[in-house]
């Protein structure tokens, strides 16, 4: 019995929401046949978005009416001390209304209140919503019968002078409006907004429209890549581009996604890693390089991860993983300020301090402090591989003392490392791209940042020995035998260019989205991509 009356309102629904996009069809094609089309209209002159109109009516605001008394109502009747206020509020207006603020504003309507022969509506703009005042008297009768009839979503473009209401919110007094787009389709309730995830994702536009705060993390995220840049550019670094589609996607351990060239009649990969193209662009004597682009992985979806991500990786001559560490230390705590306006951040309610020197701990001292175990002391793969079994830590049998490592620390310490920590110190085992620590050539000079237990970048002093690493492609071409398929592969023309000679250089890549979802508290990284992956709803 349920089911059907559920069935029975969802079928009324339906047919409310058809007629409601049948009448504003109607609406569109009324004005189209009196000759008042709003989509043969080119352009607007927008002179002012919401924020700003506001601001600079306060400043003028200031300026004619600074020095103004507001009168003192105390221990009259109410009707005494309203017509005072109104009294009050009409100098007031006057004297705004004879040094006008005019501006000529556009945005999207989101709400409309009509009364008579005036009305008000919201106009939401790129910078948020402002308030108009639409009365017949002002823009013409004919223009206000058509602004009764639009519809929540219309988007206006609106003429007139600023003013403060009697209820103290400024506003514009429209002297002309103009219908600019006439919409179509019905947006979400007011009062509750989107909040269905799955349309989020899917109809982004909807969201942006609707969720200011959502509009607000890709602003901000516009802003964090423009402060990388000028941040690296300050450090004379040069911003090139390199090749999506690859012949040999190396330079990470992931598996790439895989397609057919027709021109050339060639399977080629898309990238998983900027890192070997950069590369070759030192060897080139172009000391120090960065990109931003997109690479791509061909694996799971979670709140971290995303198949299709932005990855930022630079290089550069003459330095190893501490300048690297110094550089990345400094552009975090520079981002933070910049973007957040203090160097101490909160993500999801967990206080995160960016402003004292990053913490500097060894992968092995990690593991003794977090797991009680000193593989220092560890002499075979047999006894890494006991102490694996003796934690109940998953391993493959391919796996040797460094992989045994890494699981364990994968296990035991990346959760404990909230605040800004560089891990360092690799075995060699799981870094095929680092130079060997002289001192222990069993470790890598290499590190990776993590912050609230996330790894936030990966560096090396590279590796640029050519027989050193051939050999190690030697042994990532056996892995990739044994099944590994997010082996690297020998890559010959690199090779060739650390023939050719590449200097000492340090390298690092960072994953943008990580970063942006940190420095806007986003709960999952679909919140900071404008178009996350999703399955075809097909």
């Amino acid at each position: 019995m349920a089911e059907n009356e559920n069935k029975n309102n969802q079928q009324a629904a339906e047919q409310d929401l058809g007629q409601l996009l049948k009448v504003r069809r109607e609406k569109l094609a009324a004005l189209q046949e009196a000759g008042k089309d709003p989509f043969i209209i080119t352009k607007y002159d927008q002179t002012h978005h919401s924020d700003d109109a506001k601001a600079l009516y306060e400043e003028h605001e200031n300026k004619l009416l600074g020095g103004r008394v507001v009168p003192d109502v105390t221990g009259l009747d109410e009707q005494q001390a309203r017509e005072i206020k109104k009294n009050d509020y009409n100098e007031r207006r006057a004297i705004m209304d004879a040094d006008p603020i005019n501006v000529s504003i556009a945005g999207r309507m989101m709400f409309k209140r009509v009364m008579g022969k005036a009305s008000f509506c919201n106009i939401r703009d790129l910078k948020g919503d402002i308030q108009v005042y639409v009365s017949k008297d002002a823009i013409g009768e004919e223009d206000y019968a058509d602004f009764k009839k639009s519809d929540i979503g219309d988007i206006y473009g609106i003429k007139g002078y600023m003013f403060r209401t009697m209820t103290g919110e400024i506003s514009v007094h429209a002297t002309e409006i103009t219908l600019l787009t006439k919409s179509l389709q019905i947006l979400p309730e007011k009062f509750h907004g989107l909040t269905d995830t799955d349309t989020i994702y899917r109809q982004r536009y909807v969201d942006l429209t609707m969720n200011m705060a959502s509009r607000e993390v890709f602003i901000k995220r516009s802003k964090i890549i423009s402060k990388i840049r000028s941040f690296l550019a300050g450090r004379d670094f040069m911003e090139v581009e390199t090749p999506t589609l690859v012949s040999n996607a190396g330079g990470a351990a992931a598996r790439p996604f895989e397609t057919h060239y027709n021109a050339l009649d060639e399977d080629v990969k898309l990238r998983i890693s900027l890192e070997l193209y950069l590369k070759r662009l030192i060897v080139g004597g172009l000391e120090r390089v960065f990109e931003i682009g997109r690479v791509y992985r061909n694996e799971g979806v979670d709140t971290r991860h995303n198949p299709e991500f932005t990855l930022m990786e630079l290089y550069q001559a003459y330095t190893d993983y501490y300048g690297m560490m110094e550089l990345t230390e400094s552009m975090f705590r520079y981002l933070a300020q910049e973007v957040c306006g203090s160097t101490t951040i909160t993500y999801q309610g967990t206080e995160i301090d960016l402003g004292k020197p990053f913490r500097r701990l060894t992968m092995n001292d990690a593991i003794k402090e977090y797991a009680g175990i000193d593989f220092d002391t560890v002499a075979t793969d047999e006894e890494a591989k006991a102490l694996a079994k003796e934690r109940h830590i998953e391993y493959e049998e391919r796996h040797t003392k460094g992989d045994i490592i890494n699981l364990f620390f994968e296990e035991f310490c990346e959760k404990e490392l909230v605040q800004p920590t560089f891990i360092m110190d690799h075995p060699l085992a799981i870094s095929p791209l680092t130079k060997k620590k002289p001192t222990d050539p069993s470790k890598v000079e290499r590190f990776e940042l993590f912050i609230n237990t996330w790894e936030m970048c990966n560096a090396y002093s590279e590796l640029n020995d050519p027989i050193d690493q051939r050999e190690r492609f030697k042994v990532q071409d056996a892995l990739a035998d044994a099944g590994d398929e997010e082996a690297n592969h020998t890559d010959e023309d690199f090779l060739n260019a650390l023939e050719i000679g590449m200097p000492p250089t340090g390298g690092i890549g960072y994953g943008i989205d990580r970063l942006v979802m940190l420095l806007t508290d986003s709960a999952a990284i679909r919140d900071v991509l404008l178009f996350p992956t999703l399955k075809s709803l097909s």
